[in-house]
């Protein structure tokens, strides 16, 4: 494994990342030799066969049996390698072993959930524990994104009303970024999360405590949610305009809704617009705001209405 890094990729830490940097540089310096070749034997025989003097021509040659042979089976055997080579690469990254630890992901504007067997659940920061493979039942709630983590060289998309599967295992600890690469809307740029590996034993103890509970105040402990949760993505805590109402002043305010209808901001509103945001949408703003259902408990509903309490 490499653990610094290259000019294309970062460093390798997983098991697969090994192979297809290897099938990379493998097809990277193969076409270098060929474009090198190519392109030097072009310039060689556009200097050597250049007009000198007097009008010649070129002896008549209409084919050569060797070249033909040569230019027909090179490339055949260099593409029958490359196919194995990936095929195998590719099944590899595939097929998960049959005790990987399986996790649940959510994708929806703009962030990312996730939902373990033990019944925690997290947003934008997955952790898994060192060299176990660890298998991502994944789903969208809106639109394509697509999962991918640089560091293991994995990346899948992530498709509404249908299931996809993205395994991995890592081999360093520490924390690797987590990207969504296919534009998703505005807040594309925004959907970042982070895979955070620790050891066995940190696992056990990280499952243990993540209980949705917090020894914090509500209030800050809402303030956490509301970075952690990724509403800074969509409502704004400075007054400025967002994809949704900005959280400033926001409650006791009183709000037309697009059905004509008017609302004053309080706790039932700001729960009813958590759990079903479309059920009344804000004049001047488009529906898109996805459910919170399953991804924070009423613990964490709570935390989040005492911070917003405080943002005057």
């Amino acid at each position: 494994m490499d653990p610094k890094g290259s000019l294309f990729f970062p460093g390798q830490s997983s098991t697969i990342a090994g192979e297809v940097d290897a099938l990379f540089y493998f097809i990277l310096y193969l076409s270098i030799f060929f474009f090198v070749l190519v392109t030097g034997g072009s310039f060689y025989f556009a200097w050597k066969y250049r007009k000198k003097g007097k009008d010649t021509f070129t002896e008549n040659i209409s084919h050569h049996t060797g070249l033909e042979i040569f230019w027909t089976v090179v490339p055949t055997i260099l593409v029958f390698i490359i196919f194995v080579w990936g095929f195998k690469t590719y099944l590899k990254m595939n097929i998960p072993p049959e005790n990987a630890l399986e996790i649940k992901v959510t994708a929806q504007k703009w962030f990312w959930s996730f939902a373990y067997p033990q019944g925690a659940t997290t947003t934008n920061e997955i952790t898994v524990p060192l060299n176990k493979p660890v298998n991502l039942l994944m789903s969208s709630q809106d639109v394509i994104h697509s999962f991918y983590i640089p560091g293991f060289r994995v990346k899948m998309d992530v498709i509404p009303n249908r299931y996809t599967t993205l395994w991995f295992q890592a081999t360093e600890l520490g924390e690797f970024d987590l990207f969504c690469t296919e534009y998703c809307g505005k807040g594309h740029s925004e959907m970042l999360g982070k895979v955070k590996v620790v050891s066995n034993e940190q696992y056990d103890q990280w499952l243990a405590s993540n209980t949705g509970e917090s020894d914090l105040p509500p209030d800050q402990w809402g303030a956490e949610l509301y970075k952690s949760k990724a509403c800074f993505t969509c409502h704004s805590i400075d007054g400025s305009p967002s994809v949704g109402p900005t959280f400033k002043g926001v409650f006791g305010r009183t709000e037309k809704l697009t059905d004509g209808s008017s609302y004053t901001v309080d706790e039932n509103y700001i729960r009813k617009s958590i759990l079903e945001p479309q059920a009344q949408v804000v004049a001047g703003f488009q529906p898109v705001m996805p459910t919170f259902q399953g991804v924070l408990k009423d613990a964490e509903i709570d935390a989040l209405i005492a911070y917003l309490k405080t943002i005057k």
